[in-house]
């Protein structure tokens, strides 16, 4: 009797089959929400089998965390890289006047990836490391030009304008957030000054 050998298909490599589930995450966040993932959504844009979702993942809280890490350590880079670029203080008031006018939440996905992921972290707090990991990189960014107070504020500043820029129906104009920041950082400057002196004698 002869023995006729099986043949199995060969294993396709795919070195990048896990970082291309993370990417696909997001698309599918941004076009349907969180409340829309799903592992079959996500394999479907990654084009992999539906298998590897648990291969490589534990489940869809680690698929989240990785996929909401990947965009908030990619946006928070681009901040700083921008901060870093101004050689001093009013270099650092420009840069930031552009980053809120141009490229913070500068598309729909990042816009809507921006609130899902806010939105899941104030309903779970398991995610707020992701948001306060984000903001201290911001708030270190912002440090290299201001002192810890003023970097906190302006951080508050920078998103609540870049939210309004984003979603008001309404063009609020450049000099909207020019004249903020100037406001913000004209009051910490006399703050400062106000503080040295105050141990002067008239």
């Amino acid at each position: 009797m002869t023995t006729e050998a099986v043949e199995h298909p060969a294993r396709r490599y795919d070195p990048h089959r896990r970082d291309r589930i993370i990417d696909a995450c997001l698309d599918v966040i941004a076009d349907v929400g969180v409340a829309g993932v799903s592992h079959r959504r996500v394999a479907e844009a990654a084009d992999v089998p539906l298998g590897s979702m648990t291969y490589h993942f534990s489940g869809m809280s680690e698929l989240l965390h990785e996929a909401f890490n990947r965009f908030a350590n990619a946006f928070s880079d681009r901040f700083a890289v921008r901060m870093a670029a101004a050689a001093d203080r009013d270099a650092a008031v420009a840069a930031i006047t552009e980053a809120v006018e141009g490229d913070i939440l500068s598309d729909q996905r990042e816009l809507v990836l921006t609130q899902e992921l806010y939105t899941l972290a104030a309903r779970d707090a398991s995610y707020r490391d992701i948001t306060n990991a984000w903001m201290g990189r911001s708030r270190a960014a912002l440090e290299r030009h201001f002192d810890p107070a003023t970097a906190r504020m302006l951080d508050a500043l920078i998103e609540g304008l870049t939210l309004h820029r984003a979603l008001d129906t309404e063009s609020q104009g450049g000099h909207v957030v020019t004249t903020a920041i100037a406001r913000l950082v004209t009051t910490d400057s006399d703050t400062d000054t106000d503080t040295d002196t105050a141990g002067e004698t008239p």
